[in-house]
């Protein structure tokens, strides 16, 4: 069992966004740290009935052949916080000299500088605090579900106060819906273009996991790529924690600078999924125009510098497979009737019969927005009945209240159950479903608003 943080007024203070990226990174070495120590222990067990003295077996167990990270004995947890006072010092020099040894933990485990962080006295205690607390348990053996969902623990508590920054967090019950969707399989790829701390890719993992076990689940393809540097190490660790091994994570701006490639154009994937920043600004024809790849992945039109909207969306569907490609993406509700080249891009999309699914949310389920937004799922290759048709769902309703943030909703099981099946049967249900025709949407000006 983990404990939570220490939930004091001193961790959600004007230093909460310090705070929690420090906690993670003292889970992540942690948690690493007593894998090295297991690790340590077997492969001694091992070189002692080889026939090696105790002096020899301690030195083999000590060789990086054994062990996943390469950690120097001297910064292992326990020697590190030996001594409270030089605390700052030797972790920052820990975790400088850890990056060095593991090229993967570059620019994840060394952005944090501890001896800057507790200048102040109030920082310092956090600190003191925080590693009391994570040596209370050694976490070798504790299951990774259990980490993890510590891990997701802290991401979600100092979500609203990340929100008001700028960093978005997506709330689990909203990507669940997406991956139940989706429905990756075992074998399949699964890629999110702006992957924040990784929510997505993990539960498509656990989607597979849930299904079909573990085994099946490790020969998922996971992709991600996202432009804010911190996150990107966050995201790093936290597929880490939940043990999913070899994603692929890339560093910088998708739109300009997709990282993913394949010959002389984007990767394709299975399924593409995500919630990237809502109206973005900065994105017009001439900036998209310095973009790679920009004639393969913009070729419906190009967006206003107001809203990235639909860049991101042509983005996804150009890395879609044309046989299996599917994709979800979460999106402010405006671009599915906002006119002007929004407007010519919808139409060009619709008229290539890709969009299979639109749902209105409800309002308040996002930390950073009231705004209702929507989930639009396309599909490359649709099945005969669904062909020329779009399923619209009105979900406004299918919320329950936010059992821990007041002023928030969220999706309960219910609910989320509830739109799944719909999407499933792709039929009219009374006041919640209905499945569109081309011809009619033609009829409406490619006005998408569910509420129509």
């Amino acid at each position: 069992m983990i404990r939570r943080p220490p939930r004091s007024t001193h961790c959600i203070s004007s230093a909460a966004s310090d705070v929690y990226k420090r906690q993670l990174i003292l889970l992540f070495l942690k948690r690493i740290s007593d894998k090295w120590e297991l690790e340590f222990e077997e492969a001694y067990k091992e070189a002692l009935n080889d026939g090696l003295s105790e002096e020899e077996a301690r030195k083999e167990a000590k060789s990086s052949t054994y062990h996943e990270f390469d950690l120097p004995e001297e910064f292992l947890w326990k020697n590190i916080t030996k001594d409270v006072n030089s605390l700052p010092e030797t972790l920052s020099q820990a975790l400088k000299k850890i990056a060095e040894l593991n090229p993967e933990l570059k620019d994840v485990v060394d952005r944090a500088d501890f001896i800057q962080f507790t200048t102040s006295k109030e920082n310092f205690e956090i600190l003191r605090q925080l590693v009391e607390l994570f040596s209370e348990k050694r976490l070798h053996h504790v299951s990774p579900d259990v980490l993890g969902d510590a891990y997701e623990w802290v991401l979600r508590y100092f979500a609203p106060q990340k929100a008001k920054e700028g960093e978005v967090y997506t709330p689990r019950e909203v990507i669940k819906l997406m991956v139940e969707m989706l429905d990756p399989k075992p074998g399949e790829s699964v890629y999110d273009p702006a992957c924040g701390s990784g929510g997505m890719l993990i539960a498509a993992y656990k989607h597979v996991e849930e299904e079909n076990g573990r085994e099946e689940a490790d020969k998922l393809f996971l992709y991600g790529q996202e432009a804010n540097s911190t996150t990107y190490a966050l995201c790093k660790m936290n597929l880490y924690i939940h043990d999913i091994r070899n994603p692929y994570i890339a560093y910088g701006d998708t739109l300009l600078s997709p990282k993913f490639k394949e010959g002389v154009g984007p990767k394709k994937f299975d399924i593409v999924i995500a919630n990237p920043p809502w109206n973005q600004d900065g994105y017009g024809e001439d900036t998209l125009k310095k973009a790679e790849f920009w004639q393969k992945r913009f070729n419906y039109g190009f967006v206003t510098k107001q809203s990235a909207d639909w860049a991101w969306i042509q983005h996804m569907l150009a890395s879609a497979k044309e046989d299996t490609g599917r994709v979800g993406i979460v999106i402010d509700n405006g671009c599915l009737f906002r006119g002007g080249k929004e407007k010519v891009i919808r139409s060009k999309v619709i008229e290539d019969d890709l969009l299979e699914c639109v749902i209105l949310l409800p309002e308040k389920l996002f930390y950073n927005t009231g705004a209702p937004g929507a989930i639009l799922i396309f599909r490359k290759n649709k099945p005969e009945e669904r062909k020329d048709k779009v399923l619209f769902i009105n979900a406004s309703q299918e919320y329950e209240q936010h059992p821990e943030v007041r002023k928030l909703n969220r999706l309960g099981e219910k609910h989320i159950k509830k739109i799944v099946e719909a999407y499933k049967k792709f039929e009219d249900i009374k006041d919640f479903a209905r499945v569109v025709s081309r011809e009619e949407i033609q009829k409406n000006d490619y006005n998408l608003n569910v509420t129509l």
